[in-house]
């Protein structure tokens, strides 16, 4: 009599499990936090508009100041000349005011500069703007004013920040505007008017601050998720 044995059954793995479930297991977790930094949107940045225009100018005590200057420096521009006065649009005492406020900030290591571009260079010297900037109570440490030939102005103002101004026989027209750079030499947010909110100015210096703080390290996905998932402020 011929007896066969069956083989004896293999114990079931309980940790393993189909390659369709592992798929559509990893599919919902990517899902969840797709729906995470869309929804509860853990972490806010400023977009990336581009790269800020180049430039080497001069400032007010004659020094030559370049974009490359401001490296690792969140920057602040705005653009006016020294003759604006009546019916004109500006924009000094805004910086002035962010300049009183920027003990407000945490920034940590990371410093805050001011740039004032003068966009008439004809008139305005390095003597006019150190003047001017004397008039504002202007920080030389902080809040630098430049000026630099017309085709060089008009490169870095009318190209690269594309700020609209032209020169008439009434004086010099200009669309007012402030340009938020970080350390890297990304333009980072515009602010197109007269009278932008100070506190806005400041809370989005304190963002590209936090930023730059978590560059390195594991946190660093998490702000390249907010970019891909355009988690801007409101």
């Amino acid at each position: 009599m011929i007896t066969t044995t069956t083989p004896a059954a293999r114990p079931s793995n309980p940790f393993t499990a189909p390659v369709w479930l592992i798929f559509y297991g990893l599919l919902a977790l990517v899902a969840l936090f797709v729906g995470v930094f869309i929804v509860l949107r853990p972490v806010v940045v400023l977009p990336r508009i581009t790269l800020a225009p180049g430039f080497r100018l001069t400032d007010q005590t004659g020094a030559q100041l370049s974009n490359e200057d401001l490296r690792g420096s969140i920057t602040l521009y705005n653009f006016t000349h020294t003759g604006c006065q009546d019916n004109c649009p500006q924009t000094s005492n805004i910086m002035a005011q962010v300049q009183a406020r920027l003990d407000e900030l945490n920034t940590g290591d990371i410093p805050v500069r001011l740039v004032t571009i003068s966009i008439d260079p004809e008139t305005d010297t390095p003597e006019q703007l150190a003047a001017y900037a004397a008039q504002l109570g202007a920080d030389p440490a902080v809040w630098q004013f430049v000026t630099g030939s017309p085709v060089q102005i008009k490169s870095v103002v009318g190209g690269g920040f594309s700020v609209y101004y032209a020169t008439r026989e009434d004086g010099i027209r200009f669309d007012p505007a402030f340009m938020l750079v970080d350390g890297a030499g990304l333009w980072r947010a515009e602010y197109r008017t007269a009278a932008p909110d100070v506190d806005i100015i400041l809370r989005d210096i304190n963002l590209l601050a936090e930023e730059a703080q978590h560059a390195d390290g594991p946190s660093r996905l998490a702000y390249e998720a907010a970019h891909l998932f355009l988690c801007y402020p409101r």
